[in-house]
């Protein structure tokens, strides 16, 4: 079913065939198929250029609170599976895709991407002019909206206005807590490898890192493994006092979803007490804007957000300011502002799409942090020093 751009403000009944929609917040309605799971959610629009890696896209919890709009036609081919979920926590409201989901053909597949997507409670909308949704979201920023599916094709478009209406958005929004493990557990297994599945960890004689979980990735953790360190994940609003009786080497800062200063209000304060005790550090994504509050700076919502795996990303000032580029996994929709990094921060890395802020360290302390996910799960791996960096300076 072709489906045309965007229409007015709640215009009229759904188009023949129509059993999903997106409605924007304000009044844009965009009809289509529903796949996955029957209902209603409300998040912010955003749009994912990454050509693979979707399964891990919609379960990476820094999406919570988002839908996603995939640049990408064909998305379905190597269907769902166990072993590639990054998180079994909350995370992204649904999927918009331009074409009809496309059947598994891969040895891995265990399960139909619709199927994993109705089983897992999440609403997609197939059908959509994609490319003009973008376009729309580039011009205008990203929007709240709302996503549904009925089999019937039956919707109140009234009731879903008011709803998304209603949505406070995520500027404000502390969404790690809902996102968090919540317990404190020592981590095991390393990446994934055709034939062997997962690596087993080996604790002996490896650098501990306290993994702060904001809302993490478990191929984060993974990485970790794999540079060398042994690794206990402990919860978003840990205190101070329960992260040294841990004894740490180092303290990794994850990624996550949300507003970083509403997270920051109970999350920078821990941090700034590693600062002050110089304990090595590595933040990305959230972890990053968190690490940056912590140094003095401050963080802004952006007007369209970095979300991919083809982001260049140069590489500008401090130990490794040698001008080389990277091609880099991002999601997020806040940004560190450079302009108020403080005197002792140093610009580490840029992004060569606007020239954001993508990387910080600390002069005189080993405190370090990226915008971008080194980790990929998808992605490419250029950035994978970052993990032998962090953990081999705590030998």
């Amino acid at each position: 079913m072709a489906i045309a751009p965007p229409s007015g403000p709640l215009a009229g009944a759904a188009p023949k065939g129509a059993t999903g929609l997106v409605l924007l917040a304000s009044g844009e309605v965009f009809w289509g198929r529903g796949f996955g799971a029957e209902g209603a959610g409300v998040g912010e629009l955003c749009f994912n250029t990454a050509m693979t890696g979707y399964q891990e896209v919609m379960t990476d919890p820094s999406y919570a609170g988002q839908i996603i709009n995939f640049t990408f036609p064909h998305i379905g081919n190597v269907g769902a599976n166990s072993a590639d979920l990054e998180s079994t926590k909350k995370a992204a409201v649904g999927c918009i895709l331009r074409e009809s989901v496309t059947g598994p053909s891969n040895f891995r597949s265990e399960q139909a991407f619709d199927a994993w997507m109705a089983a897992s409670g999440r609403i997609g909308v197939s059908g959509i002019d994609t490319r003009a949704l973008t376009r729309f979201i580039r011009e205008n920023g990203a929007p709240n909206a709302v996503i549904a599916h009925d089999a019937a094709g039956r919707f109140d478009l009234d009731e879903l206005a008011a709803r998304v209406r209603g949505w406070g958005g995520l500027e404000g929004a502390d969404l790690a807590r809902e996102v968090t493990r919540d317990d404190t557990a020592d981590w095991r297994g390393g990446t994934w490898s055709l034939g062997s599945g997962y690596a087993e960890a080996i604790d002996g004689g490896r650098p501990h890192v306290v993994a702060i979980d904001y809302g993490a990735k478990d191929n984060i953790f993974r990485n970790l493994v794999r540079a060398g360190a042994r690794v206990t994940v402990v919860p978003a609003d840990v205190t101070l006092d329960a992260v040294l009786a841990h004894q740490p080497d180092g303290v990794f800062l994850s990624n996550g979803p949300g507003d970083p200063a509403a997270t920051g209000d109970y999350a920078v304060p821990v941090i700034r007490g590693l600062i002050e005790r110089d304990v090595p550090i590595f933040g990305i994504c959230l972890g990053h804007q968190m690490l940056a509050l912590a140094a003095g700076g401050r963080t802004v919502k952006m007007h369209q957000g970095h979300r991919g795996a083809n982001h260049p990303v140069q590489r500008v000032g401090g130990d490794g300011g040698d001008g080389a580029v990277e091609i880099t996994s991002m999601n997020h929709g806040f940004a560190v502002d450079s302009a108020s990094l403080p005197a002792g921060v140093i610009e580490t890395h840029k992004s060569l799409f606007d020239g954001s802020n993508c990387g910080i360290e600390i002069v005189g302390k080993r405190a370090f942090s990226v915008q971008y996910h080194p980790e990929a799960s998808p992605g490419p791996q250029d950035s994978f020093y970052l993990f032998e960096k962090f953990v081999g300076g705590l030998k």
